[in-house]
């Protein structure tokens, strides 16, 4: 059965977005230091810094074999958690709560143990 988890980090987006971001610190830091402004340069090349040392670590973690992701679609025993595998099992939600649901393999919403179709997408469930 596949299932949705939640994941916990950083993507290819976010690598981009580091890039951009990075980007527009060298163009502050330009026209900071033309118009004389040493201490507004000084806070685009910080900006730089911190917008390289997240596009690295975006990059990295959105190539990487056991990267975090915003959500993780797997089918059951596919792919292990690596936070789950460095601190235990400790799940998000309850035993009740997992005995009353399943997920819809199409969207992952929740849905009940007897229900035929899924109430967000309207797929038949399997």
């Amino acid at each position: 059965m596949k299932s949705i988890k939640p994941g916990r980090g950083p993507s290819m987006m976010g690598g981009v977005m580091s890039v951009l971001v990075g980007l527009f610190g060298v163009i502050w830091t330009v026209i900071a230091a033309k118009t004389g402004g040493g201490l507004f340069a000084l806070f685009g090349i910080v900006f730089i810094a911190i917008a390289i040392v997240q596009a690295i670590y975006q990059f990295k973690n959105a190539t990487g074999k056991n990267r975090y992701s915003a959500f993780d679609i797997t089918e059951e025993g596919e792919e292990t958690d690596p936070l789950n595998e460095r601190f235990g099992n400790a799940g998000t939600r309850n035993e009740k709560e997992s005995r009353e649901h399943r997920f819809c393999p199409y969207c992952g919403a929740p849905v009940g143990q007897d229900y035929d179709f899924c109430n967000r997408c309207g797929k038949k469930l399997p």
